[in-house]
């Protein structure tokens, strides 16, 4: 049975916010915990509707070291057990279906003010409910347009609008000070933007199809 244990109450409630999210997004979503580090620390990923990944990362120790769970059976175990051990759920593995970024050689493109952020966001979310998809849902044209390009020492990175729709939907943003800076880091393949609840990580490039 896997264990999730916290020796701070408040590293379980963070990851319950986040989780929380998840499922006000995608009712049916799972999430992904790893743990990192020598036992310390717990990395939570989703899969968001706008094919862009989620993560946050809280305190605390997972046994077995990888396992997948569904939302709302996690979201329930944390919002019931007020002990330091909680069941996250019955492991669903086979319902992760993306890959996860590397953990190492990642390199810092720039520090983005927060607030710059957030009104893009704003923004492209205003756009988007003006010009609904064929479901109620943005269009992939709009997702995909580029909403800021940012570079460093050769490395151009654009973010997509969906990008910044999934830190919206998580969480991620809003309420920032004015000195709250969000941070974008880039590899060969992946692009990924912190803030100060979470990151939303997504590949820079899409992958060929398989020959057949």
């Amino acid at each position: 049975m896997p264990e999730l244990t916290f020796g701070d109450p408040q590293e379980r409630d963070d990851l319950g916010a986040f989780v929380a999210r998840a499922v006000r997004l995608d009712g049916d979503a799972v999430v992904r915990l790893r743990a990192r580090g020598a036992g310390e620390f717990i990395d939570a990923w989703v899969a968001t509707p706008f094919d862009v990944l989620a993560t946050r990362t809280v305190r605390g120790s997972l046994q077995p070291g990888d396992v997948t769970v569904s939302a709302n059976e996690l979201l329930a175990a944390l919002a019931i057990v007020r002990g330091d051990t909680v069941d996250p759920g019955r492991p669903q593995d086979m319902m992760w279906r993306s890959a996860l970024p590397p953990g190492q050689g990642w390199q810092v493109i720039d520090q983005l003010p927060a607030e710059v952020v957030s009104s893009l966001a704003d923004r492209g979310l205003t756009v988007a409910r003006e010009n609904p998809g064929p479901h109620g849902t943005p269009p992939a044209s709009l997702l995909d347009q580029t909403v800021l390009t940012v570079s460093a020492d050769g490395m151009e990175i654009k973010v997509p609008l969906r990008c910044l729709f999934a830190m919206s939907g998580m969480g991620f943003l809003g309420n920032e000070s004015p000195d709250e800076r969000v941070r974008v880091t880039a590899t060969d393949a992946w692009l990924r933007i912190d803030a100060r609840f979470g990151a939303v990580v997504r590949r820079r490039h899409a992958l060929l199809p398989l020959l057949v």
